[in-house]
């Protein structure tokens, strides 16, 4: 069995707090961080979707990864995206987030240049030859244009070029074939859905945890689900899956919004709201949720104990 299974459990994609000025909230992020490892989570993952990776500059991811190990210190695995549209800038980012203390890296396929399989087969042997740490094939077809396909996924694994996969596809049945196939090379890589919606099929099928940015806000729920599903308790898992599906309406109860503003400004509304975060603002261009959405996920939240 693979020490790469270290990653495994809840490990929430971390929302990045700004201030209103749009510098990063050390203060809110501090208190955001504690809330999830004083929840049982098993790790954190930072400069994922939800963390703004791609909004931010170097400088500014250089001070998220710092924020954030000093504020771990150690207590769980701090998994840092290292997202770039080619392999070089993935590679400055990989040194440098390693330079700053992270335990593993998360990795999409290069995009805006799009190539085929072959290019994005060699992106991940070249990150993994020159980037001493677990390595993360980050699945998330809807922001980079191609999807990872579960063959070459396993391939890899196999091979000892992926410690792992973080798959926001939302292709179960892509998923499902690929934690077959992991079994049987022995298991090789950690594998953690995304699709927080549908946690409890994922562990089902024998995922390795999950990665919900819904955790941001309701960790504990989904710390329960992993436990029970640890010890074989099913009717638990999906009782959990349902109650957090119910906090999930936090997507869809807005109107007038898409994309990034709809999904991570629901988290830093409701998080704002919570008191977790000082401000729920958004990085340029995105503008903060309108007081009618907040008003609809406030009422969300009350709904469901949250508020």
């Amino acid at each position: 069995m693979s020490t790469n299974l270290a990653f495994r459990g809840v490990i929430p994609p971390v929302v990045t707090p700004d201030t209103k000025d749009h510098q990063l909230d050390v203060v809110s992020f501090e208190r955001s961080v504690n809330r999830m490892i004083n929840a049982g989570v098993d790790g954190l993952f930072f400069l994922g979707s939800s963390g703004e990776v791609v909004f931010a500059t170097d400088e500014r991811r250089d001070q998220i990864v710092r924020e954030a190990v000093r504020i771990v210190a150690g207590r769980v695995p701090v998994l840092v995206g290292i997202i770039d549209t080619q392999t070089e800038r993935v590679l400055e980012h990989g040194h440098r987030a390693l330079e700053a203390g992270a335990d593993a890296l998360v990795a999409t396929a290069p995009f805006y240049a799009l190539g085929g399989i072959a290019e994005i087969e060699e992106h991940f042997r070249i990150l993994h030859a020159e980037l001493d740490a677990p390595l993360f094939a980050y699945d998330i077809p809807v922001c980079v244009h191609t999807k990872l396909p579960w063959k070459l996924l396993a391939r890899l694994g196999a091979e000892g070029v992926l410690a792992g996969v973080k798959d926001s596809s939302g292709d179960d049945a892509s998923f499902r074939y690929l934690v077959q196939e992991n079994e049987k090379n022995g298991h090789p890589m950690a594998l953690l859905t995304g699709h927080e919606i549908v946690v409890d099929g994922a562990l089902l099928a024998g995922a390795d945890g999950s990665v919900p940015g819904l955790a941001n806000v309701e960790p504990e729920g989904y710390v329960r689900m992993w436990k029970a599903a640890q010890e074989g308790d099913w009717a638990s898992v999906k009782r959990e899956q349902d109650r957090l599906n119910e906090i999930s309406h936090i997507f869809d109860v807005t109107s007038g919004v898409q994309g990034y503003g709809a999904g991570v400004g629901a988290f830093k509304c409701a998080l704002h709201l919570m008191g977790v975060f000082d401000t729920p603002q958004m990085p340029r261009p995105v503008r903060p949720l309108s007081a009618e959405n907040t008003e609809a996920i406030r009422t969300v939240l009350v709904e469901n104990n949250l508020l």
